[in-house]
């Protein structure tokens, strides 16, 4: 079974959705064989590198209170913590193209998953920079990736056209929001559901095939 993880390292709903994920594939164990792939989707795709205060943004861009914010921010941190992540204080929201780049690198490398976990951790629990090269390159050397290679990577433009076109697959796929997990590239299963949604669909998707 392939899943396609569609979300963005800024997105705190996308860390929920990971490990209630996760948490779905340690119940399932060996029942079934599933090949997971992490795809790339900007929510925030014209901030620069410098970013921005994270309540002010949010008020701009989706006409919140600071009270909505917080509020928002409380649910998330509750149902983070029922599936094992824990959500710091997120001060900022920064641009993660790079990271995204890292990320389609590190698949090719064997350490694409290890490195979505680290990203997330990063900028949700620790409030650090996910598009800053060298808190990547600290997450490469964590995970146990190449850390020149990495270097390499952010230095240049690679795969960014191979990140453009992967976004514009999705969104051209329909996706418009995340996380975003599709299977077997037909079925959809939207949002940071608990794990026993993503248990429940995921085996009666095996059980159909």
């Amino acid at each position: 079974m392939k899943i396609d993880f569609v979300s963005d390292v800024a997105c705190p709903w996308c860390a929920v959705g990971l490990n209630a994920l996760e948490r779905a594939l340690e119940r399932i164990g060996d029942d079934i064989a599933i090949e997971l792939h992490f795809q790339p989707y900007e929510l925030n795709p014209t901030l620069a590198p410098e970013g921005e205060d994270t309540v002010k943004y949010l008020s701009a861009k989706y006409g919140l209170s600071a009270e909505q914010i917080a509020r928002n921010q409380a649910q998330i941190r509750e149902r983070g913590a029922a599936v094992g992540f824990t959500f710091g204080e997120r001060q900022r929201v920064w641009n993660t193209f790079d990271a995204h780049r890292l990320l389609c690198w590190a698949e090719t490398a064997g350490h694409q998953r290890e490195l979505k976990h680290a990203l997330l951790k990063a900028y949700h629990t620790d409030g650090r920079n996910p598009g800053a090269h060298d808190v990547l390159l600290d997450l490469a050397a964590e995970v146990g990736l190449d850390v020149e290679a990495a270097r390499e990577v952010l230095a240049s433009d690679a795969y960014a056209d191979d990140v453009r076109e992967r976004e514009r697959f999705w969104q051209q796929a329909g996706i418009s929001a995340v996380p975003s997990v599709i299977v077997n590239q037909r079925h959809l299963i939207q949002g940071g559901q608990p794990p026993e949604v993503f248990e429940k669909a995921l085996r009666q998707i095996a059980a159909e095939a």
